[in-house]
């Protein structure tokens, strides 16, 4: 089967671990967008692995592991990665492909991002400041951009590099008076990516085109989460690619109709990092509680994230946009000890309800909650293997959220581990 799995919410959902349990029957895993600025988490007994530009499929040995042309790649990050695999045992030599048509993140791009980030002062955006941004600027500007492509011609190589310094260099100190950037430390740096990443470099829409004609089970991991989608999320926070499903084709040349399965991925409440509305937020000892309980800091930035209740309208939205059939919900266990839980049904914009999710920053900032509260539970979810197991206000808050959403909630995360996972559809992993 070839499956989609993307985060409905505003990222950080637990993407990584589902990810990771579903490579397990995959020939081959595939990052169809975003950059080092997602941040996908497994959890192996005791061995974390926090994953930035690898596909989660890395863990799994005998997985392939394709970095696609949606992806901006930062070389320094990537190679850090592979060496912290091969650390703890796993090797990606021979079972990674990048594609030449990826963009390649630099120190100008990072510099960029921080110094614009700057500039807008209480304005500001939120970034991870990792150069994502500006590198997908390079890529619609299509002037000065490098691509993986490039690094397998060192002999052109080091001219585009010199033309494109010069013209940052220039910008970046009539925007920001910023020092001019060396030509040649950079330049080496580029060199050592050409001769660590050469072998990886490919035609991964032929890879992927060959492996579908095969027959072969391809996942397909979504970076980010939909409310973060450059068209779709809540501009002007939102990321600068195509972070829902809406992604997958130009991310990577994959037919979306070649799909069997997209898979939506949310916790059992919801999370924000950096700035922009947040209508369910709970900057309170509930929001508190949530972000110790769940652990909630971001493994990119290290950030506190916003948490509060969950948001059906939210949700339900980005359930229609991709057309997504079924959900995990992650993170359940971290709810159990709160007496009250809520659950935002429809918002409220100016004394109109709605319960269609407004993709509109300056609408949602007005946006009131209505809630229906349920009780909680206070039982330990974390061994429990069958949904009949769970309490009964734990059965009920699912279903009142697959009610509300109007989709199938299938996986249910009951800890971070790999085996701490309820299935609800008989043979879902075959």
């Amino acid at each position: 089967m070839n499956c989609c799995v993307v985060g409905l919410q505003w990222g950080d959902e637990g993407k990584g671990k589902v990810v990771d349990i579903l490579a397990d029957k995959a020939d081959i895993v595939v990052r169809y967008g975003g950059g080092a600025n997602a941040g996908h988490t497994v959890i192996i007994g005791d061995t974390k692995f926090a994953l930035h530009l690898m596909p989660s499929g890395a863990i799994r040995p005998d997985c392939q592991c394709v970095i696609a042309n949606g992806v901006v790649v930062d070389p320094d990050v990537l190679l850090d990665e592979i060496a912290n695999l091969q650390q703890k045992g796993l090797t990606v030599s021979g079972r990674l492909f990048i594609s030449r048509n990826a963009h390649i993140v630099t120190e100008y791009h990072r510099l960029e991002d921080r110094l614009a980030e700057q500039a807008l002062g209480e304005q500001k955006l939120g970034t991870t400041a990792r150069g994502i941004g500006p590198c997908y600027a390079d890529k619609a500007g299509r002037s000065y951009a490098l691509r993986m492509a490039d690094l397998l011609n060192t002999d052109l190589l080091g001219d585009k590099l010199r033309s494109v310094l010069k013209y940052k260099n220039k910008l970046l100190a009539a925007m920001y008076g910023a020092e001019p950037l060396a030509f040649e430390p950079m330049f080496e740096k580029c060199l050592l990516w050409s001769d660590k990443l050469s072998p990886c470099i490919a035609d991964t829409t032929e890879i992927l085109h060959k492996a579908l004609h095969q027959g072969k089970n391809i996942l397909f991991e979504g970076a980010q989460g939909s409310l973060l989608d450059l068209d779709h999320g809540t501009f002007p926070f939102v990321t600068s690619s195509n972070s829902s499903a809406l992604g997958l084709g130009p991310g990577c040349g994959f037919p979306p109709q070649k799909l069997d399965r997209i898979l939506g991925v949310v916790k059992a409440y919801t999370t924000r990092v950096g700035a922009g509305p947040f209508p369910t937020e709970q900057d309170n000892e509930i929001g508190q509680r949530i972000r110790d309980r769940g652990k909630e800091y971001g493994t990119t930035t290290g950030r506190p994230r916003r948490c509060g209740w969950f948001d059906t309208v939210a949700a339900a939205y980005s359930v229609r946009l991709a057309g997504v059939g079924e959900i995990a919900m992650m993170h359940l266990d971290t709810l159990a000890g709160i007496e009250e839980l809520k659950i935002c049904t429809t918002y409220q914009i100016k004394g109109k309800q709605t319960s269609f999710f407004p993709a509109d920053s300056d609408l949602l900032f007005q946006a009131d909650c209505i809630y229906k509260s349920v009780p909680g539970w206070h039982e330990d979810l974390s061994k429990m293997t069958h949904f009949d197991q769970l309490p009964k206000t734990c059965r009920d808050y699912v279903a009142l959220v697959e009610d509300l959403v109007g989709c199938p909630v299938t996986m249910l995360g009951t800890g971070p581990a790999r085996n701490q996972i309820i299935y609800r559809t008989p043979g879902l992993r075959q």
